[in-house]
């Protein structure tokens, strides 16, 4: 364990000799957690040069199945059906890549930084993390920090952290983490609250009425294209569906294409592939697209 030395220089007035004593004592360093928004940042977090334990949030909590109580077991059973169903992960792999690192959000941290970004997926995922700590541990003995970006200096295109180098993601870290406060806490209660309700008109209500985001200054646009997937055109298809069409009709019928092109324009939404075949398949289930 890393400590410091002291030396002590003794003259022995008997032999006239001098005698050199070391002492050592250690010194516990800071428990810090690094709470990451994908496998992409994680690669590149390792060269990044910050210290701490790292952990991989690889939810989609922006799709499916949700509750208020994000830390009861009934939440994470539920999850893990719907992730199965869609045939991108198994049950084992569920159990050890989500639920088995639960338990570090449980270790006696001192600090943990939430690698987020501005995009609704990551955005419904940071509102997850935020409000599984608060019901599972005490948060004023811990600091809780929030790392981000909606750009970086010189990236015009800029897609998110894991196209960023290690020390790329150092220069977040220095420059625009923030200290989340009692009040952030308790607006990401509010706002997960209000979230798993799917409710189009308490989300337009709680829009309207909330003015003040403090810390979590990417919240609002977030919350407002989860809005626009809410509401239904007058063909009962959503924004995304109607997108999606629209694409699909502009002659682009192959499902990578469509991804492509969907990502172009719809950064906010966040979506990787499993999110949009979601969508794809309901305008097929809808005879609307064949793919």
């Amino acid at each position: 364990m890393p400590g410091i030395f002291c030396f002590w220089l003794d003259f022995n007035q008997q032999n006239h000799s001098f005698g050199l004593y070391v002492f050592s004592f250690s010194i516990n360093h800071m428990n810090i957690l690094h709470i990451l928004n994908g496998d992409s940042t994680f690669q590149s977090f390792e060269h990044s040069g910050l210290e701490g334990d790292t952990m991989v949030w690889r939810e989609a909590l922006s799709e499916g199945p949700l509750e208020e109580n994000i830390s009861s077991g009934s939440f994470w059973r539920n999850r893990q059906e719907w992730i199965c169903k869609s045939g991108k992960e198994t049950p084992d792999g569920y159990q050890e890549k989500m639920i088995d690192q639960l338990t570090k959000l449980s270790e006696p941290y001192e600090e943990i930084n939430l690698w987020f970004e501005f995009d609704l997926h990551c955005q419904v995922n940071m509102l997850g993390v935020m409000n599984y700590l608060k019901q599972q541990t005490d948060l004023s003995t811990r600091g809780l920090y929030l790392i981000c970006p909606a750009d970086f200096p010189g990236k015009e295109d800029f897609r998110g952290m894991g196209g960023l180098t290690g020390e790329e993601l150092a220069y977040l870290y220095d420059n625009i983490r923030v200290q989340l406060s009692d009040f952030d806490c308790v607006l990401a209660a509010e706002a997960w609250s209000i979230y798993i309700l799917h409710d189009a008109g308490k989300l337009k209500e709680y829009l309207d009425i909330n003015t003040f985001w403090g810390s979590l200054h990417l919240l609002k646009p977030a919350l407002e294209a989860q809005l626009k997937r809410l509401r239904l055109n007058e063909k009962g298809l959503n924004y995304v569906e109607q997108k999606l069409l629209d694409i699909y009709n502009y002659g682009i019928t192959a499902r990578r294409s469509i991804y492509q092109r969907f990502w172009e324009t719809e950064k906010i939404f966040g979506m990787g592939d499993m999110e949009v075949d979601i969508y794809l398949q309901h305008l097929e289930d809808k005879g609307l697209i064949s793919l």
